[in-house]
């Protein structure tokens, strides 16, 4: 392939010219560059030999062009950030490399990570451990199939799990997910089929959902268990959508669809009355939903991880679904169920950025609001340096006639880092965290990347819910962590290693907190 990138026009050039896309090259790079010669070892050899590549058509799949099409950067741009988002590809970029008599020859690179995970798996948070043992599998014999085999001891129940996912069945957009648990407190089998809106222009997208789940649900106060019962819930969904694809930069979606939604709940065997168990809940509806996205996206580095390519929608995005439940279609009430969702996000240029985002769902019967949620949240970005950056971020949420299978709670789990998991429950919460991160060129042994950060959290709740004491007001802690990038396995983004000192609370909690986790984001 010869390559004559300095002769190669803009790509606004190539598209007012016409210019037809030549031959499609298919990069697929191993998990380590052996033409490094600090990757050149025998270590590194040795995987890059046991690792099964992703197969050249499974990437060819995802690009959202072919030979003989017009040049279309938005969908070159579009087809890399969809590479990207796959978990057993590290990196993924898309680039003219040759250009002659108006014909543009495109490379397409990406580079694999390691996929098989046939080890231990360890998370503490809120003082609570959580220990799995795991075969698993992100990219079956290079095909993108994800099959996982585990076994993990959690908080709230231990779980044998099988796990099957396939983002491309038969080479197509259609994917497929089925998954069976064995758990101590019950079991939980779920299957989806669906071709979804895989890109801006998809025109069409269908898909069905059924899930089956049965569990025992804990209501925690104070980080400890108080209350718990029964759950029973069978789940099912079908819906169908179209659109007219990308027009003026923005994206109009409908969707049609209906929903069967039964939760049955009962008093656990043994427990002392009076328990509290909530009223089974049937809900059976037809909706209507409609979604409006903008096509702009940024990319960045050295925010939300570490040394990768990051895609920030920074563009407009509302979702809205209406249905009605009414005994004529199976229900045991009569109810509107609505949902809604928006965000936004501005700035660029990887100086600073602003996402904002809000969500809304619950019922209405009987003319009152029923287990009504709003949900607010707001990210600041700030690059100090190449290798500083200030984080920030201010969430609430606001409930409105709760069902008793709704909690909502503020603790070590969701933020509140130097407290125990689920501390604080109540009708509202909100918190607020200042971080200062920094991301290191440390990469020890080509492994992972290394960065750290500084951290001051505080929030409280508002309200009493059917369990919890009365708030204890704001609660606020500080903390130092270490971030462990995993740029050579596509089992997790970032391994969080936090010491969290609480300033606040009552006398049962630690004066320190150890937290080590994986995470999506920095």
């Amino acid at each position: 392939m010869s390559c004559a990138a300095d002769d190669i026009p803009s790509p606004e050039e190539l598209e007012r010219t016409g210019a037809v896309i030549g031959e499609v090259f298919i990069d697929n790079q191993n998990i380590f560059d052996l033409e490094d010669p600090e990757e050149n070892k025998q270590l590194y050899r040795l995987a890059n030999k046991l690792h099964i590549r992703t197969q050249p058509k499974v990437i060819r799949q995802q690009l959202l062009f072919k030979s003989g099409d017009l040049y279309s950067q938005r969908l070159i741009d579009e087809s890399a950030r969809i590479l990207r988002s796959a978990r057993y590809l590290y990196d993924a970029s898309i680039k003219p490399v040759a250009y002659k008599d108006g014909r543009v020859d495109i490379v397409v690179t990406t580079r694999d990570v390691w996929t098989l995970n046939p080890g231990l798996s360890f998370t503490r948070t809120g003082g609570q451990s959580t220990v799995g043992v795991e075969l698993e599998e992100l990219n079956l014999f290079g095909t993108g199939t994800d099959l996982e085999l585990s076994h993990v001891s959690g908080v709230d129940r231990d779980s044998n799990m099988i796990e099957y996912k396939d983002r491309h069945v038969l080479d197509s957009w259609v994917r497929v997910r089925a998954a069976y648990a064995d758990n101590s407190d019950g079991s939980f089998k779920a299957l989806e089929v669906e071709r979804p809106f895989y890109s801006l222009d998809t025109r069409w997208a269908a898909g069905a959902f059924a899930q089956d789940d049965e569990h025992i649900q804990p209501l925690y106060d104070l980080g400890k268990v108080v209350e718990e019962f029964g759950v029973h819930r069978k789940f099912a969904a079908a819906t169908w959508g179209w659109s007219d694809g990308l027009r003026d930069g923005w994206v109009r979606r409908w969707r049609i669809g209906a929903t069967y939604d039964d939760s049955e709940f009962s008093e656990l065997p043994g427990a002392v009355a009076p328990t509290l168990v909530p009223e089974n809940r049937k809900l059976v509806y037809p909706w209507l939903a409609f979604e409006l996205v903008q096509n702009e996206f940024d990319q960045f580095r050295n925010h939300d991880q570490i040394g990768r390519t990051e895609d920030f929608h920074l563009g407009a995005r509302l979702s809205m679904q209406l249905g009605y439940a009414d005994h004529a279609f199976g229900a045991d009430r009569s109810a509107v169920i609505f949902a809604a969702r928006a965000s936004h996000g501005s700035g660029g240029g990887d100086r600073s950025a602003l996402v904002l985002s809000s969500a809304l769902q619950g019922r209405l019967e009987s003319a009152e609001l029923r287990n009504a949620i709003l949900d607010a949240a707001a990210r600041y970005y700030v690059r100090q340096s190449e290798r500083r950056l200030f984080f920030t971020t201010l969430e609430a949420s606001v409930g409105r006639e709760l069902d008793l299978d709704t909690q909502i709670l503020l603790g070590g789990d969701n933020g509140l880092r130097g407290y125990p998991l689920r501390y604080q429950g109540g009708e509202a919460r909100a918190l607020l965290t200042l971080e200062q991160r920094y991301f290191t060129n440390w990469y020890p042994f080509r492994l992972v990347r290394v960065g750290a950060a500084a951290f001051f959290d505080i929030g409280r709740t508002w309200g009493e819910s059917a369990v919890s004491t009365p708030s204890l007001g704001v609660l606020k802690d500080v903390g130092i962590g270490l971030r462990l990038g995993n740029s050579r396995s596509g089992l997790g983004n970032i391994i969080h290693i936090d010491l969290a000192f609480p300033l606040d609370g009552d006398a049962s909690i630690d004066d320190v907190q150890f937290l080590v986790e994986t995470k999506e984001r920095f």
